[in-house]
């Protein structure tokens, strides 16, 4: 009847103790790095790409907001963080600045 009841095992002597604490934080520190470079760091560059794509709006520039609108930009106040964009003649929105998608070529909107 022994081979259907597993057999106790002796505690790992102290010295193996230390190993897999060792082993433990070596992989903590993997997935760390494996988190920071797949994550963070790709995360982080779009979010300084999107900070200088807001800052370098003009007045003129042809923009996709992230609802799906395109218009032109007419009024940029450096002081808040809003924008006037003509969606069409005589049609004017407010938006926020953070809300543009991609700053389009100049002549998108003639051509849709």
């Amino acid at each position: 009847m022994d081979f259907l009841i597993s057999s106790a095992h002796a505690a790992a002597p102290a010295g193996q103790a230390e190993g897999s604490t060792l082993s433990l934080f070596i992989m903590l520190a993997v997935f760390g790095l494996i988190f920071y470079f797949m994550i963070y760091r790709p995360q982080a560059k779009r979010v300084k790409e999107h900070k200088s794509l807001v800052s370098a709006l003009t007045k003129g520039d042809e923009v996709l907001i992230q609802g799906g609108l395109v218009g032109r930009i007419s009024k940029v106040a450096d002081d808040n963080d809003f924008m006037v964009i003509a969606v069409a003649d005589n049609v004017e929105m407010t938006v926020q600045k953070g809300a543009v998608a991609a700053v389009l070529p100049k002549g998108t909107i003639k051509t849709l």
